[in-house]
Order: structure tokens, then C-alpha cells, then sequence
């Protein structure tokens, strides 16, 4: 007797397809493995691993090279910042003797300074200088700076079209100084063009690539500047580079040293307590005359010699700085011949009779008033 097969047409086999799983071997594992099911059926499509997926391997190639960047981007020499910070000129851990002529790496402008000559002069000491202490001194002590009577030591509307010529410098300078673009022009006009008379340590703007660069630097005596209100460089004139407060931890020198030059002699210009309405300068023959805020020199008017001729700089210990940037608490050491990794205390060698000049006259050199001091700031 013959059987008929199902009228409903299901198939009597396993089914197809992905679901039905791979057939399994006999237990003894000695045969080959089974056919697969017939049936007119489509072999399973097999399975992608995770990775064989376009949009999940883009994604973490994505994350890979992000990454990538960020390591690459805080690893650098200046932490990673904007454009203020910009890239070093200098090594880490350097700091870049400038003599007064010299333009430096990097210049913003051409030299804007004009032909003076302001005399030198020796900080009144406060204290004996260690390897954990800076000489600080104010703003607005008298004698700070010097200069010629109705000259500026600085070309300030050159300074003004120099920078307008550059709109890409006038940006990278406004970002060092902290105001628009727009505003440049007017805050060069309210500085007052002056000429250092003491090596000052300064943290230094050169332009490169479209931004500004970074570093160290003490700017001898007799280097043209222009000062804010409260007697802190803010521009260097035989570049036009901005200026900022100096920062911490600086190790050994670079460059050539100047007759004269003696580490524990460098200062740090703090601002000063109150706006300076008037600087008392001197002038290379030694007499003195007072200058206003903001005045390129035409209202310079004599005056008789302060009572202390030079600054007082104050030997200090690191505790903490009102200025607007961290500072240091540790000036830069002397080096023999080129850089030098020698952390240990400035040496101080009395230079040669006639390699620096002497202060003016009546400066006993025993008073150490002159102006307020402030703490030098912790490292």
C-alpha cells in the first residue's frame, strides 16, 4: 500500500537558512562532515565579524587619530596654549642674554628705537642674593629708567603704521597684550617711551609662522622700551615685540654677555601700587627731569635729583606676586661660555673699573628705600 505525501507541501527535512546551525559530526569525529541540506534552498550567508563593519572601523580610526592629536598637542614645549603662549624661540630652561642694539630672534618690526643713550646704574642691594630669591623693584622707583630731555627713545606712530601694515602681527601682538586688534594703536600711545638702566628679565614676543613665539630674556641697560602706567615694559623697541612679566623656573643663560654683566645685578620690574602719572629719569650726563605718562618727550621738564638716585631692588623669598602672569623667584645664572646647565648660585665677580659706569652722583649706595618691593612669587 502505497503512502501519499503531505497536501500541506512542508518539507520533511531541516529547514534552510541560518537559523537551522551548523550540522554537527558524529561523536566518534572520524567521518567527514555531513552535506548540506538539499532543498533548492540559499547556503547561509555567513556572519561578519565586528570589526568587518565600515561604519565601526571608521569610528575608531576616528578615535585613534584624536587621540593622536591630543597627545601630540600636550606634549608640546608650550603645554598646548593659545596663541599668547605661541611656540619658544629658546630652549626650555634658557634665557636669552639681549645686548640694547640687538634685534633678536624673530622681530615683530623693524627697530623703532631712536639713537639716545641712558646711563647704567647698580641696583641699591636689599639683601645678599641666593639661588631662591629675585631682585624686585617697582615700577615707578625713581632713577628705574632714563633717557634723553624732549627726546623718546622710541618711535611710537612708526611703532602704530608698522603693525597696521601687518594685520596678522597686530593680531598676534593684541593677543600677547590682552586687547582687541583695534585697540592697539591707542594703548601704544599711552605708554611712555623710555631706556632701562638696569639688565631687566623679561618674558620676550618674537612673530613666527602667524603667531607669536615665546621665551626668556633679560634685556640690557640702556635697551629702548615702552612702559605701561604702573612702569612694567611692555614693548621693546629695537623689534617691536610685546612684553610680558617673566615666568618660572629658568635654568641657565644663552648668548653673548655684555661688559659688566653680573646675574646677581638683574632685576625683575614689579608693577607699581598706584598709576604713575610722572617718571623721574636721568639722563646720561646726570642730570634729571621728569617725563608724564604717555608723553613722547615734548613736555620733559628738569627736576632736582631724588633723594635715592638709584632703585632699591629687594632680595626676596618666593611667596606669592600680585602681577597679572606668574613670575619666578629664581633670576638667571652666569655661564662661562655658551649655555650652561649649572644650577648653582649667580657668582658675583666684580666687573672691570671701566666696564660699567657709575651711578649718578649722591648715590651713597647705603639706603634701600627707594620705592616699595613686593614678595617674589612661588615657583
Amino acid at each position: 500500500m502505497s503512502v501519499e505525501p503531505p497536501s500541506s507541501g512542508r518539507p520533511t527535512g531541516p529547514p534552510s537558512g541560518p537559523l537551522s546551525g551548523p550540522s554537527q559530526p558524529p561523536s566518534g569525529g572520524g567521518g567527514p562532515p555531513s552535506e548540506p541540506p538539499s532543498g533548492g534552498g540559499e547556503p547561509p550567508e555567513p556572519r561578519r565579524p565586528w570589526w568587518g563593519s565600515v561604519p565601526r572601523v571608521a569610528l575608531i580610526a576616528g578615535a585613534v587619530v584624536a587621540a593622536v592629536v591630543l597627545a601630540v598637542v600636550f606634549t608640546r614645549p608650550d603645554g598646548g596654549t593659545g596663541a599668547s603662549d605661541g611656540g619658544t624661540s629658546t630652549s626650555d630652561g634658557e634665557v636669552l642674554l639681549q645686548p640694547a642694539a640687538d634685534t633678536g630672534p624673530d622681530p615683530f618690526t623693524d627697530s623703532t628705537a631712536k639713537e639716545s643713550s641712558a646711563p647704567s646704574a647698580t641696583p641699591t642691594p636689599g639683601g645678599s642674593p641666593s639661588q631662591n630669591a629675585v631682585r624686585a623693584v617697582r615700577g615707578g622707583a625713581p632713577g628705574l629708567y632714563g633717557g634723553t630731555r624732549n627726546v623718546a627713545s622710541c618711535d611710537v606712530e612708526r611703532q602704530i603704521k608698522y603693525l597696521k601694515q601687518a594685520p596678522d602681527k597686530q593680531r598676534a601682538f593684541a593677543s600677547v597684550q590682552r586687547i582687541e586688534p583695534s585697540e592697539v594703536p591707542a594703548y601704544l600711545r599711552s605708554l611712555t617711551p623710555v631706556q632701562l638702566r638696569l639688565d631687566t628679565w623679561v618674558t620676550n614676543h618674537g612673530f613666527k609662522n602667524g603667531r607669536p613665539t615665546q621665551y626668556q630674556a633679560v634685556l640690557q641697560a640702556g635697551t629702548a622700551v615702552l612702559v605701561d602706567d604702573r612702569g612694567v615694559p611692555r614693548v621693546r623697541c629695537a623689534c617691536g615685540n610685546p612684553l610680558t612679566p617673566p615666568v618660572a623656573q629658568q635654568k641657565k643663560t644663552t648668548g653673548d654677555k655684555w661688559p659688566g654683566y653680573k646675574a646677581s645685578d638683574v632685576v625683575e620690574v614689579r608693577p607699581a601700587e598706584e598709576p604713575v602719572d610722572v617718571f623721574v629719569m636721568c639722563e646720561p650726563d646726570g642730570e634729571w627731569f621728569k617725563r608724564d605718562k604717555g608723553d613722547t618727550g615734548e613736555n620733559d621738564r628738569k627736576t632736582a635729583p631724588p633723594s635715592k638716585p638709584t632703585p632699591s631692588a629687594t632680595v626676596t623669598t618666593p611667596t606669592g606676586s600680585p602681577t597679572s602672569q606668574p613670575t619666578t623667584s629664581e633670576p638667571p645664572t652666569t655661564e662661562t661660555s655658551g649655555p650652561t646647565t649649572d644650577e648653582s648660585p649667580p657668582t658675583d665677580e666684580s666687573p672691570p673699573a671701566d666696564d660699567s659706569p657709575p651711578p649718578p652722583a649722591n648715590d651713597t649706595g647705603q639706603d634701600t628705600g627707594g620705592g616699595p618691593t613686593d614678595q617674589a612669587p612661588a615657583s
